[in-house]
């Protein structure tokens, strides 16, 4: 059973390793990936000694513990880890608050707790009283669930600028499942000053001792690199019989990571209503940038919010070298700060570095002194944006491909708003299903060594 496999990145590298693990001939493995090196959107870089991951601060940890113990013993086992206990704020002015933000009302000044305090009440006490579903709309459900005083002080302004978008403009389909419910009682004790946690599943986190995130792909990929066409586009898919021709090649099947907005200009046959659902999904770019510091000590934070315009374009901070001693040079430290843009629009210019800096200065997260250089990475595909037209373009979009027989897997293969770990879970269970068809004539299904 030949399979092309479009994208290395975490979704094509562990859909691969699964087969072959679960009995599939490596020969049988095909992946084409563009870049000249395997990753995707895992992917990290080292500058001068100071290492960066290029989407993001990414961290290891997921509730599906055999997904999880792949990932770390394919990378090198534990010893090719540091665990971190997560440390995340949120900035507001001059003040640390404690993260969610509701869990840390106490850390405001008095008058924005009360508001945020006020507003919350109300909100719960009309959610019993009425017993109201969650709006659709994101800017409505965000005030349905924490009220206009956090809507206003934090929600409002950060998701504006991560977004790029007016609130209305969103859906809340996106929260769903994401997003745990504080109970009352923990955010009347944050207010009062009575420290409570939110998100404790993160509590700590696994990071690579030394390669930035994308170690992790790479001890992935590592018995696998014979098998990727590094460098090499993706040029034209083509339905043939009860097959496929990439670039001119015959393959039984096809397995897309690659996003869906690309896909009419690759897959032939695409229909006009189909082609116009893929490329009208939405999605945000990013910039990220090393901030290399000639300062030896860090605050112990893992990352921190920056929702206010006055601390620049910078919507999160990474403590990239707080998640690894490796990342830094002895005697240094460093930053990563994630700058979104609309997906489809021109990266921010050459000024925004000093842009950058210039918050983060205003924000007291540094001295202009301390900045001994800053390096960027711009990656055109993000994060998925759940506008009102979401859910309708994207079940056009799979519903076309799933009559092809194309296989749509990761983040942007499937339009969804996946981690690392989930895109691994996902790409377990469709190892799963493609070696149950491979082995049809088999008596019992593949054994995955307890990996499900």
């Amino acid at each position: 059973m030949k399979i092309a496999i479009l994208g290395a990145g975490v979704s094509g590298l562990s859909l691969a390793r699964f087969l072959i693990e679960g009995g599939l001939p490596k020969s049988d493995i095909h992946l084409f990936e563009a870049a000249a090196k395997v990753g995707g959107l895992c992917g990290s870089k080292t500058v001068d000694g100071f290492t960066y991951d290029e989407t993001g601060g990414h961290i290891l940890y997921s509730k599906d513990a055999a997904a999880m113990r792949w990932m770390i013993d394919c990378a090198g086992g534990d010893r090719a880890f540091e665990k971190r206990e997560r440390q995340t704020k949120i900035r507001f002015g001059d003040r640390w608050v404690h993260y969610p933000f509701e869990n840390g009302l106490g850390d405001l000044p008095a008058q924005a707790n009360f508001e945020c305090l006020k507003g919350y009440v109300h909100a719960w006490q009309k959610r019993q009283a009425d017993r109201s579903p969650a709006p659709n709309e994101f800017g409505a459900w965000v005030r349905w669930r924490f009220g206009d005083g956090i809507a206003e002080h934090f929600m409002d302004p950060y998701n504006k600028k991560v977004w790029k978008r007016e609130m209305h403009e969103l859906s809340s389909d996106w929260v769903a499942g994401r997003v745990p419910d504080a109970p009352i009682e923990d955010v009347l004790r944050s207010s009062v000053g009575i420290r409570t946690e939110g998100y404790t599943h993160q509590a700590s986190f696994y990071y690579p001792r030394s390669g930035g995130f994308q170690a992790i792909t790479d001890g992935i990929a590592s018995k696998l690199l014979d098998r990727v066409r590094l460098n090499t586009f993706v040029r034209e898919v083509k339905k043939k019989g009860d097959g496929f021709q990439v670039n001119g090649e015959d393959f039984d099947a096809v397995v897309n990571t690659l996003p869906l907005t690309d896909l009419p200009k690759l897959v032939v046959g695409v229909p006009a209503p189909v082609a116009q659902a893929m490329e009208g999904l939405e999605y945000n770019s990013i910039v990220c940038l090393l901030v290399a510091l000639d300062r030896a000590e860090q605050p112990p934070l893992s990352w921190i919010y920056l929702p206010h315009d006055e601390q620049g374009p910078t919507n999160r901070v990474t403590y990239m070298s707080n998640y690894a001693t490796a990342n830094a040079p002895s005697g240094k430290s460093s930053f990563l700060c994630e700058v979104t843009f609309r997906g489809g629009s021109r990266a921010p210019g050459a000024e925004l570095e000093g842009q950058v800096v210039t918050g983060l200065e205003r924000a007291g997260l540094l001295k202009r002194g301390e900045v001994l250089f800053t390096d960027r990475t711009v990656s055109r595909h993000a994060y998925v944006v759940f506008d009102h037209g979401y859910t309708a373009r994207r079940e056009t979009a799979l519903g076309w491909l799933d009559g092809q027989g194309i296989v749509p897997l990761g983040r942007f293969g499937r339009f969804e708003y996946d981690n690392s770990d989930q895109c691994v879970i996902k790409a377990r269970a469709t190892a799963e299903r493609m070696l149950v068809q491979a082995h049809s004539g088999s008596p019992r299904p593949p054994d995955f060594g307890g990996v499900r």
